[in-house]
């Protein structure tokens, strides 16, 4: 399970989503000390997270959940859907193209928090 963000500058991007949760641009979303992504409706929070992977190109997400719990399909849903959602609203011109996959996907899959 991954979102994957195609953009010419990854780094820049992610430090971008950074500061406008920082600055109260983006509401819906907050990050942790570790960098993980939660989506902050109480519903949500802590539901799971998003963990960024900067590569060439391309600006990645795993998907965590819990420890000791299971991922749903719900979860996986809204929290990868609404994430392109706020970057369609607050990013557009800083990627061309971002995607989740339907599937588990080495490398990026399997992450709980402890």
């Amino acid at each position: 399970m991954a979102l994957t963000v195609n953009t010419s500058n990854p780094r820049a991007l992610l430090n971008g989503i950074r500061k406008a949760i920082d600055d109260k641009k983006v509401e819906t979303w907050e990050y942790d000390k570790d960098g993980d992504f939660t989506h902050k409706p109480e519903q949500w929070r802590n539901a799971a997270w998003l963990r960024p992977v900067v590569g060439n190109g391309v600006l990645q997400f795993g998907l965590l959940g819990p420890q000791n719990k299971g991922m749903t399909k719900l979860i996986y849903g809204v929290y990868h859907g609404r994430f392109i959602e706020m970057m369609l609203t607050h990013f557009d011109n800083d990627f061309s193209s971002a995607s989740a996959t339907a599937q588990d996907q080495s490398g990026l899959d399997h992450f709980t928090r402890g």
